[in-house]
């Protein structure tokens, strides 16, 4: 990981209250997928939770793993659908801590670098939701070594699986540089203030990086879907500003509301986007 452990608990351990207050209630901290109109959010979360379980062909008799597992939400959705056993591991240890009150039947989450992970018996079955974001600093992108980080990330998890394993994976996506000031700015302080020491991939960058242990068979992309959920936690954040205030600072309010703020024209001006692709392991 180049976030390192420090930098990971600036960006999720403010408060598990905090986040609470804003994210659905299962807690997903990653892009749903909206299906219609009309959907809410935590119908649209579910939505996200389904399509990699279903990337990832998860089964009854299969053990997963989910790397940046956050608070547990996508492996609630796996073990309340069907599987044999889950893991979770992440470098928040609030959020760790979360994800074992859940009390998840078959489940453990553990505070670890996935670097330094190695699973006793292989798993069936991979996700990660919106973790790669942590491994490449912009410094080393700027040096030419994003896509070499990345296959480095993706080839240590080929050796967690046997070959024929799928993968469901999710990313937040760099698109394109904005040309307004303000916006460069908001960006930049998104990077360096709201989740320090990474860097958002570039598609192409990922598409040459899976390669040569795994195999994309299905890609979509979720720029509007990532739009309308961070419109969404805007909104209800905003619902909450005195409290927040009162409770963690101005300066945390002030923080978010720029950070989602920024989100949600960045989705909208293709600055940013999501893609969420299903790998086989070759």
């Amino acid at each position: 990981m180049t976030s390192t452990q420090s930098e990971i608990e600036v960006a999720y351990d403010i408060s598990n209250d905090f986040f609470k207050l804003w994210l659905d209630k299962n807690m997903h901290y990653t892009s749903a997928v909206y299906t219609r109109d009309d959907e809410s959010l935590e119908e649209a979360q579910e939505a996200k939770a389904r399509v990699l379980y279903d990337f990832a062909e998860v089964t009854p008799e299969k053990r997963v793993c989910d790397i940046g597992c956050g608070w547990g939400s996508m492996l609630e959705y796996v073990v309340r659908r069907g599987c044999k056993d889950a893991t979770g591991i992440s470098l928040s240890t609030e959020q760790t801590a979360w994800a074992n009150d859940r009390g998840l039947p078959n489940a453990r989450f553990i505070v670890q670098d996935y670097h330094t992970y190695k699973p006793e018996v292989p798993f069936d079955a991979l996700v990660s939701v919106e973790m790669i974001d942590h491994l490449c600093s912009p410094a080393q992108a700027r040096e030419g070594k994003a896509v070499e980080i990345y296959r480095q990330y993706f080839t240590a998890l080929a050796g967690w699986v046997k070959p024929g394993a799928c993968f469901g994976f999710q990313a937040i996506l760099r698109n394109r540089v904005p040309r307004k000031r303000q916006d460069l700015l908001d960006l930049q302080f998104t990077a360096d203030v709201i989740f320090p020491g990474g860097l958002n991939p570039r598609l192409e960058e990922l598409i040459m990086a899976v390669n040569p242990c795994w195999e994309v068979e299905t890609l979509h992309t979720r720029r509007t879907d990532y739009g309308r959920t961070t419109a969404e936690w805007l909104r209800r954040m905003r619902l909450h500003e005195d409290h927040i205030r009162k409770t963690w600072g101005n300066q945390v309010f002030d923080d978010y509301d720029r950070y989602l703020s920024t989100c949600v024209r960045g989705f909208a001006s293709h600055y940013s986007s999501d893609v969420q692709m299903k790998l086989r392991r070759i």
